[in-house]
């Protein structure tokens, strides 16, 4: 149990919704076991009083704050920094106080990232399929690109979302790698990647029964191929139930989750923090054990 005095500092997340975030779990278990005087709370703010929230934050002495839905994009028109990585990806997932005043940066790339630069692939010869184009995607391809993808194809189902998904990219070093295709072309692809990543909220709890994809389509892949799910809950996910089924290799979301909530709160504390006892938590939390 936390002993909350008026010493005690204050760090949280903002989001809506913000009720299932598992970030307060993890956090808080890591600030116990480093025996710091901080606590990390959840906010739930409604878009339209975001810039108002943001101005509160600072106000009370908020150290620092995640970023989760709908605010990733919105909130960077109103931080005085953010970082060139952040800049590329469009969407701050972390942010905290500095002389000038909030600044902002995005730790889902090298939490997307942390399961699998241990694998002994030749990331130059796979092209991943992402399926989804919304901010989680947009990490991700950072993410495979640099880790040495020369192609990445983006799948969504909505056209309109879909070609300005692809605008977005124009002006960046990007441009070239990135091809985007409808989501009737999945059956057409799929048996050429050995990398197949779900970025959607498809299969999400509570509807645990669904997929993003027929799972007909997970017998098309390669016996090489890497299923990834970002969903860690629930655990696994259907598409990744299947994946297993065919022998396939599995990663879910809750490394990527524990390691960018891991970076977030080096930043925040300025010290390492175990990322064991944040995953711990988590595991525990989803009875994993």
């Amino acid at each position: 149990m936390v002993n909350l005095t008026g010493k005690t500092q204050l760090l949280g997340i903002i989001g809506a919704p913000v009720e299932h975030s598992l970030s307060p779990v993890m956090q808080n278990a890591a600030i116990r076991y480093l025996k710091e005087d901080y606590i990390y709370v959840p906010f739930r703010v409604a878009p339209q009083n975001l810039e108002t929230a943001i101005a509160g934050l600072a106000t009370i002495g908020v150290r620092g704050f995640n970023v989760t839905i709908p605010h990733k994009q919105a909130i960077i028109p109103l931080l005085s920094e953010v970082t060139p990585t952040a800049k590329l990806v469009g969407a701050v997932n972390t942010v905290w106080r500095t002389e000038i005043g909030w600044k902002g940066t995005n730790t889902d790339i090298d939490g997307f990232l942390s399961p699998l630069k241990p694998l002994s692939r030749d990331w130059t010869k796979i092209t991943p399929i992402i399926l989804g184009n919304g901010g989680a995607a947009r990490a991700v391809v950072v993410g495979l690109a640099q880790l040495g993808c020369p192609q990445i194809w983006v799948l969504g189902r909505n056209q309109d979302k879909l070609e300005q998904f692809s605008q977005s990219w124009q002006n960046t070093d990007l441009a070239d790698a990135l091809k985007v295709y409808s989501w009737d072309k999945l059956s057409q692809l799929i048996r050429e990647t050995t990398l197949l990543i779900n970025t959607t909220p498809i299969g999400m709890y509570p509807k645990i029964d669904q997929s993003p994809i027929d799972p007909s389509l997970i017998e098309q892949l390669s016996s090489e191929a890497i299923v990834y799910d970002l969903i860690y809950n629930p655990h696994p996910t259907q598409l990744l139930q299947k994946a297993k089924q065919k022998g396939l290799m599995i990663i879910d979301g809750l490394e990527m989750l524990a390691k960018q909530g891991a970076i977030a709160l080096e930043i925040w504390l300025e010290k390492p923090v175990p990322i064991e006892i944040m995953t711990k938590s988590l595991r525990n939390y989803l009875n994993l054990d």
